[in-house]
């Protein structure tokens, strides 16, 4: 095999964070930090996609690489992480969503409702949140959360899987908005028609000049699928969703084993 022959190293590195990149515990590894930054040191443009709101980006702004930017709730923003504003905004139309929202309560009575903004996270009174609550926080009934555009509504229930709620919920939406879940606590999460990992990281990589071919994805879970099947080649963590491991390419070891850095390891130490 001549040196042209060999497999190149992709272009762009695209990964899903939590259940992916982050460990079980919130963390992400040194031995992931150094994967990754010895990647975009040898050329590659390296991307976070993640259901994750904008403000569980800042920690991470040292990984985010010269472009400075990552794709968050979903698809739905394209954040800039350092200077801490969103560049492009694909939100839900007011009116749709409280369609959507009062046709689910109909048909799932018990369900609470949260929304994230690009600016500001919203919820119900009765909205158990597992995470810190934000100090600007709005409390309120659906109809004033839903007064304006969202990047997401939440929709939890009590106790149901999120696979179940999700497959009560899709048939009641329709094709009126995007539902989804990423593996969280009995949660679907709901974005725009259209809006998807995968379609925000299409225009990005067209920004820099890189095709779906030379690209690289990882994921864990029901609402990375449009991205793993939009890049060249799809890695599914170990630990990944019984989907996510019947549509990848290939599978890597889990998110606690630091999955992700192994084949970052393996691609780039030819370069090194």
């Amino acid at each position: 095999m001549t040196a042209s022959d060999e497999p190149r190293p992709p272009r762009l590195i695209a990964t899903d964070l939590d259940g992916t990149l982050v460990r079980g515990d919130g963390t992400i590894s040194d031995r992931t930090r150094s994967a990754v930054l010895a990647a975009q040191q040898a050329g590659s443009v390296f991307v976070m996609v993640t259901a994750r709101p904008p403000r569980w980006l800042h920690d991470l702004a040292d990984l985010v690489g010269e472009h400075g930017v990552a794709i968050v709730a979903n698809g739905a923003i394209l954040y800039d992480v350092v200077r801490r504003r969103p560049i492009r905004t694909r939100m839900i139309d007011p009116a749709v969503a409280l369609e959507v929202a009062q046709a689910i309560r109909a048909e799932i009575p018990e369900v609470e409702f949260a929304i994230e903004r690009s600016d500001r996270y919203g919820q119900e009174p009765t909205y158990r949140n597992y995470w810190p609550t934000p100090e600007n926080t709005l409390v309120a009934a659906v109809e004033e959360l839903l007064s304006e555009p969202a990047a997401k509504l939440l929709v939890r229930h009590p106790s149901w899987h999120p696979d179940d709620l999700l497959a009560r919920i899709a048939p009641v939406v329709g094709e009126r908005v995007t539902a989804s879940h990423s593996g969280g606590h009995s949660l679907v999460e709901i974005s725009a028609s259209g809006v998807s990992k995968a379609a925000m990281l299409a225009d990005f990589a067209a920004t820099q000049g890189i095709s779906a071919a030379e690209s690289i994805a990882f994921g864990d879970s029901i609402n990375d699928l449009p991205m793993l099947a939009w890049a060249g080649t799809s890695y599914g963590v170990a630990n990944a969703h019984a989907e996510v491991l019947a549509i990848v390419d290939e599978v890597c070891a889990s998110n606690d084993e630091d999955g992700v850095a192994a084949v970052l390891e393996e691609l780039f130490q030819p370069l090194n």
